[in-house]
């Protein structure tokens, strides 16, 4: 076993013993009496997102009535920033759940990779240490945003927050009677002050098991700042520090024994948990409020997941045979953008990516719904050479930019040329939770084809080459809608239902081969819009029953349940608005292969994560990339939105290829929240379906039963990957190499016996320059390394996608792991924009009832200082006049922007915020007072002149004899 192998097992076992987390606790505790990290990141986040509504709701004169403090809900939250307050529309609240659960699971994943990292956790009297980790994840953080990298924000957000939170249960902050966050640890220009020296004794044995009061007298009296030490391999430490504590700590049994963690409430100092706990809230409010200050309000709320509707998202086939389908795209986005566009369905973002031969891309994502008009108007179908195209490569690409639970359409007629990433797009699919449905046309019939009115012969995808884009569909919970170029109009109707808002997956099956079979499913008092999707042949026939027996069959084109359309391969079913609630059938007959999907819009869906569980006393559970092994154990964290009485009933995990079924085992966490224990899953392709019962959906007395389908197919490997990285930086120019391990498993163990030929490969989103290594591993293991590159040119934000697939070619199983990386240049400018007052007018009457009829002027110069990056903007943070800004040249040589802002005396405050191009953080904060010259004050009024000099007027000369009469105060971020 060589070196790295022993440390690794060392640290997986002692990870897994029961106890061993030095933290507040990660996601849930029993019987729940503890604050863990799971709380203290959703509050602050929910807490905050409510704030920046309000600030939303107040610049429009809009009332905001909610209260902000640690009981919000995902909901509650949600409902309050909807600003149109009279749409019918379901509210979705997946999108916003998803974000913070990512952000929790990242937050939690930093004691499993930095376990023994004092840095990470502020261990050890590491302050300056645990700052540099906040201060280069923060970077990272508003340089991913600056992109609109959400995804790789919100893991590295996840993860500073863990950091930041530790502070305050491991330190002695809350000890010192500190009620408020020290600013210090996310301002790295402010120096960190009253840090315990390496030699000052800290501590004094605890008494009795009581630890209460052993914290040294002296270093409370002059308020020195220290923290625990802590090792689970060595009792050495330094004399008199104090230790963490815990049963595991080795350095807490050597005098001064004890220590002063407030992890939970039975820790050292425990009485203290819950206070340290609210100031950890506070501070990731802070954390929170720097970040979205440097973005902006809208991308914060982005970056927070707020988003009532998806992404609209294209990957288009630009060759030649492709003027028709480009027409029907064009055609079909711009009437979703023109009818949604000022609604709460108005898509959240807009992605474009076009894919020929040899090429794919650029992308295009943007919010602006005028600027993707403009990227989908200038595609024209031209070239493309041999018929196959890079329709996988494009796919990746729109894979890898859409937030997850994206749907996308690829629009092609030709084979994949890229069929070669068919396992790195599944997996990005079930790493993403994105919905992908294609449309294709002229799938090969026997019929002669016309040619396109620029006389290029339409070309042909085979049913071969049909299938690999069947696959992929299923994998994901999508469609393949086949329709020729003529009937392509007719089909895009799916594009416009999933535009909707709050669309929910009520059941999903794909039958192949295809037999006759009856399938059920439940109709809720929430849904609204019902549709069913069925695709298959020609011959394929039907009949919908309704939970009181009526029926129809697929001869009927408006029968008494549905109105039918049918075009290519598809038949839609739009339920009428009068359906009844219940358990509906529908029974296909067909030989041949087909589907059938029930969705609909409904507040009520579900969100599931795959965890690896571990026998920690307080339930501690871990994200699992990849996917879990055949014939073990799988759990599930499984997340329900949109209610708060749920109450789940049935999780099962079935493949709908043949008859198996496994039941999970449930255990509530807490409202909404469980956690799902399957046993002994077998080989397959699996899908979730969740049954319950909620009275908040419908007005009967009874408790109402839903059911929801998770769209994401769960498949099981005999290989296990598993890799040592989780959202690395790397700086441009710069490697980084990440380690990995494969092996072959039988029933979820190792098999030091198994025969076979794994090959691995890996592959990025980016084209980063990359190369794979092996060494000779033991026990039926093989370790290797992937290192990548990225190129001195590339942009800091830039998030990176690293997919490594281990492949057993003789028994076509697949695993993967899926490794987000982010490119950050080093930060060396700590200093925020600097803020002078020039002057402020003074024309405002005391009397408000004049306001309306005066306007008052503030005036300020904002600098970067010599080694700063730059202003990038000024923004009124508040005040609802007017800002106009210049820029001139300083007697020094340096840049200055000069902010005029004028406004009425009835907005007497404003707040100026400067950001630089790094993301640092200036204010300015001006209030006016009454006119000197009114019936209150008679002083005279004093005339204030600023005028620029020299020659060329880039010469800044400010009269320093001002005598102004109103309070401002310039506040520094």
């Amino acid at each position: 076993m060589t070196a790295r192998e022993t440390v690794l097992l060392l640290l997986v076992v002692v990870l897994s013993l029961p106890g061993l987390i030095h933290t507040f606790k990660p996601l849930f505790t029993f019987p729940g009496n503890s604050i863990t990290h799971r709380d203290i990141t959703r509050n602050a986040v929910l807490r905050k997102t409510a704030e920046t509504c309000r600030d939303f709701a107040a610049s429009e004169g809009r009332d905001f009535t909610l209260t902000i403090d640690n009981n919000l809900s995902v909901e509650t939250v949600q409902r309050a920033c909807v600003s149109t307050s009279s749409s019918t529309s379901p509210l979705s609240t997946v999108m916003f759940h998803d974000a913070i659960i990512s952000m929790y699971l990242r937050n939690a994943i930093v004691d499993l990779v930095y376990a023994l990292s004092d840095e990470h956790h502020f261990d050890k009297e590491t302050f300056q240490g645990g700052r540099d980790v906040i201060t280069a994840g923060v970077s990272a953080v508003k340089a991913a945003v600056k992109l609109e990298n959400f995804v790789a924000a919100r893991g590295i957000l996840g993860q500073v927050c863990h950091t930041l939170q530790d502070f305050y249960s491991h330190s002695n902050w809350v000890e010192l009677s500190n009620n408020a966050p020290y600013s210090a640890l996310t301002r790295p220009d402010q120096p960190l002050e009253n840090l315990a020296g390496p030699s000052t004794p800290t501590c004094r044995n605890c008494t009795g098991g009581d630890c209460a009061d052993n914290l040294l007298p002296n270093l409370l009296q002059q308020g020195l700042l220290t923290s625990g030490y802590f090792s689970i391999f060595s009792s050495e430490k330094p004399t008199g520090k104090c230790s963490h504590g815990g049963f595991f700590d080795q350095t807490s049994r050597q005098d001064p024994v004890g220590g002063i963690n407030k992890d939970e409430v039975e820790s050292s100092h425990g009485s203290l948990h819950h206070k340290a706990a609210d100031v950890a809230v506070d501070a990731t409010m802070e954390l929170l409020e720097d970040i979205r200050l440097a973005v902006g309000d809208k991308n914060f709320l982005r970056l927070m997941g707020l988003s009532q509707s998806s992404v609209l998202c294209f990957v288009i086939d630009t060759t030649g045979s492709m003027s028709d389908d480009i027409a029907e795209a064009k055609r079909v986005s711009f009437e979703i953008i023109d009818s949604k566009r000022g609604t709460l369905q108005e898509p959240s973002a807009y992605i474009l990516v076009p894919f020929n031969d040899p090429g794919f891309g650029p992308l295009t994502i943007t919010t602006n719904a005028d600027t993707f008009k403009d990227s989908i108007n200038k595609l024209s179908a031209k070239g493309g050479g041999d018929t196959p195209e890079l329709s996988l490569s494009g796919l990746q690409l729109a894979l890898t930019a859409a937030p997850p639970l994206s749907e996308i359409f690829v629009f092609t007629d030709a084979p994949a040329k890229d069929f070669q990433l068919k396992g790195i797009i599944i997996a990005l699919i079930e790493r993403t939770k994105s919905v992908v449905t294609f449309m294709l046309t002229d799938v090969l019939s026997r019929r002669r084809r016309r040619r396109t009115p620029t006389g290029v012969r339409p070309r042909a995808i085979g049913q071969s080459d049909a299938q690999l884009y069947r696959d992929l569909a299923q994998a994901s919970g999508g469609q393949v809608i086949e329709v020729t170029k003529s009937d392509l109009s007719l089909a895009t109707s799916v594009i416009e239902d999933s535009s909707a808002s709050a669309v929910v997956t009520v059941f999903q099956v794909v039958k192949n081969p295809g037999t006759p079979d009856n399938f059920t499913f439940i109709v809720d008092g929430s849904l609204r819009n019902v549709t069913v999707y069925i695709t298959g042949n020609s011959f394929l026939t039907f009949h919908l029953t309704n939970s009181r027996g009526v029926s129809q069959n697929s001869s009927q084109s408006s029968g008494p349940l549905a109105s039918l359309s049918s075009v290519g391969n598809l038949r839609r079913l739009r339920l009428k608005a009068d359906m009844q609630t219940g358990i509906w059938q529908i029974s296909v007959s067909s030989n041949n292969p087909y589907s059938v999907k029930v969705i609909g819009q409904s507040s009520v869906d579900c969100i599931f994560n795959l965890v690896e569980a571990t026998e920690r006393v307080h339930g501690g559970f871990n994200l699992k990339e990849g996917r879990p092994l055949s014939g073990g154990n799988v759990s599930i964290l499984l997340t329900v939105t949109g209610s708060e009485t749920v109450k789940v009933t049935e999780v099962t995990l079935f493949d709908s290829s043949g008859p198996t079924e496994v039941n999970g085992s449930l255990q509530s966490m807490e409202n909404g929240i469980f956690l799902v224990t399957f046993s002994g899953v077998p080989a397959g392709d699996f899908v979730l379906l969740m049954k319950g019962e909620d009275r908040n959906l419908s007005l009967k007395s009874t408790p109402d039963t839903f059911q929801r389908q998770v769209s994401t197919q769960i498949k099981t490997s005999s290989i296990s990957i598993t890799t040592q990285a989780n959202n690395i930086n790397i700086e441009p120019g710069s490697s980084v190499t990440i380690p990995f391990t494969v092996a072959t498993t039988t029933n979820g163990v190792v098999n030091d016996s198994a025969t076979g030929m794994i090959t691995v490969q890996a592959n990025n989103d980016r084209s980063f320059p990359s190369n794979i290594t092996f060494e000779v591993g033991s026990g039926g293991k093989t370790n290797g390394t992937v290192t990548l590159r990225a190129p001195p040119n590339a942009t800091s934000g830039t998030d990176v996608t690293l997919t490594i697939e281990a492949r057993n070619a003789a028994s076509a199983d697949i695993n993967y792991a899926v490794i987000g990386l982010s490119v950050v240049a080093k930060v060396t400018d700590f200093t925020s924009p600097l803020c002078q007052v020039v002057s402020t007018s003074a024309t405002c009457p005391s009397s408000s009832s004049q306001c309306a009829s005066s306007q008052w002027e503030f005036i300020a110069n904002l600098t970067d200082g010599d080694t700063g990056t730059g202003i990038q903007r000024i923004t009124v943070r508040q005040g609802s006049g007017t800002l106009n800004t210049s820029t001139v040249v300083g007697a020094g040589g340096e840049n200055i922007t000069v902010a005029t802002y004028n406004a009425s005396c009835c907005s007497p405050n404003v707040e100026l915020i400067a950001v630089d191009n790094i993301g640092n953080v200036g204010r300015c904060v001006g209030q006016a007072r009454e006119d000197p010259t009114d019936s209150t004050n008679p002083t005279n009024p004093t005339i204030v002149v600023v005028k620029p000099t020299g020659t060329g007027g880039h010469t800044l000369s400010i009269s320093h004899s001002l005598w102004i009469s109103v309070v401002v105060s310039v506040l520094w971020k």
